[in-house]
């Protein structure tokens, strides 16, 4: 420790001096970080303004801390009504019943659902009707508390645009498959017609040109029947309202005699579907299941199950395969993705278990029957 009291003068002066410089530049560091933090509040509440994407912070609770303007927007709430209340505003029952146990289970095990993890939900506005929308949770760590920021999307018109080109698809394809039927297969059956007769007048002068002739005939009769194949691939699902079953049936009886697999449709009462659009994603729906339990899943049995339970109707696919691996839904991927976007389309609720052991899968779609 210094003495000052053996110090000069001169040398006190230049000791003050010296302290005063190091207090003057150390208040311009101190006024230099008390602007920078205002300078970086400023943007990010200029950021929170402006997004297009609403964006919430909750607490380890669930209680709304902030609430951007494209989150009142969005949901139709201001901030300030929004603010200090439960998360769960924001969402439909179920879910609104289950966030708390979602943020809970959480903080107790790690486990995560949403948090860290982008993912599709529903949302619900004031008016309590209820949205689609894509929702990233991101956590924050603070020195003694835990936050929670959401991000969130509208995607109403990208559904609608996505349901509208996969309609156009199916009417597409139904309209090629119904002009492969009604006009190639009209057509070829002319010709057929044509060469039976020519190899009718052939056969009295000449057997071996005869013989071509009927050759032809049975060629263009398997022509026929591939076309009528392709034909029904395209539009599988017939008008009339038990359309959707007989498709099964027929879907069935196809892959049992292709695959050499037992493949069977169980359906006590009739399960009518007037909806054409809707049997058709359906019946993709279990052509896709089929197909992943055949070449992925190796199985030797496959039941189809359709029935009526209240006020929805239960579409199953179940095989006795290798089970939902990670392998198979690796190698099954699009597939898979595409069987729940259908799902999605109709409203429906899709899932997909192992069985027992894990052998086996089940695929199940439940829908409403009014759709």
């Amino acid at each position: 420790m210094n003495d000052d009291s053996r110090l000069t003068r001169a040398e006190l002066i230049k000791a003050v001096n010296e302290l005063k410089r190091k207090l003057k530049v150390n208040q311009a560091k101190q006024s230099k970080n008390t602007s920078a933090l205002a300078d970086s509040a400023e943007r990010l509440r200029a950021i929170l303004e402006t997004a297009v994407e609403g964006i919430i912070t909750i607490d380890g609770r669930g209680i709304i801390e902030s609430f951007n303007p494209a989150s009142e927007k969005i949901f139709g709430w201001s901030a300030n009504e929004a603010i200090g209340k439960n998360v769960s505003l924001l969402m439909p029952a179920p879910f609104r019943h289950s966030h708390d146990h979602y943020l809970e289970n959480y903080q107790n095990t790690g486990s995560a659902k949403i948090i860290g993890i982008g993912r599709e939900v529903v949302g619900q506005r004031r008016d309590g009707s209820t949205f689609p929308m894509d929702l990233s949770v991101s956590e924050v760590r603070l020195a003694n508390r835990r936050m929670f920021t959401g991000f969130v999307r509208d995607i109403t018109e990208r559904k609608r645009l996505e349901k509208e080109i996969i309609e156009i698809s199916n009417r597409e394809q139904q309209r090629i498959g119904q002009d492969l039927h009604d006009g190639l297969c009209q057509e070829l059956t002319g010709i057929e017609l044509v060469c039976q007769v020519l190899a009718q007048k052939l056969a009295a002068k000449s057997k071996a040109e005869s013989k071509q002739a009927s050759e032809i005939a049975q060629h263009i009769r398997s022509a026929i029947s591939h076309t009528r194949q392709l034909a029904r691939g395209l539009s599988p699902v017939e008008l009339e309202a038990n359309g959707f079953m007989s498709a099964l049936h027929e879907l069935t009886a196809n892959v049992q005699k292709l695959f050499q697999v037992e493949c069977r449709l169980e359906c006590g009462a009739p399960v009518l579907i007037q909806n054409n659009v809707l049997a058709t994603h359906l019946y993709r729906i279990v052509q896709e299941a089929i197909n992943n339990a055949v070449k992925h899943g190796r199985a030797k049995k496959i039941s189809v199950s359709l029935k009526s339970a209240g006020d929805r109707i239960v579409l199953a696919v179940t095989d006795d395969g290798l089970g939902f691996t990670d392998e198979s839904k690796k190698i099954g991927g699009m597939g898979l993705h595409i069987m729940k976007y259908r799902a999605g389309v109709l409203d429906a609720v899709l899932e997909i278990r192992s069985g027992t052991g894990g052998a086996g899968t089940t695929v199940e779609c439940r829908f409403k029957k009014d759709l």
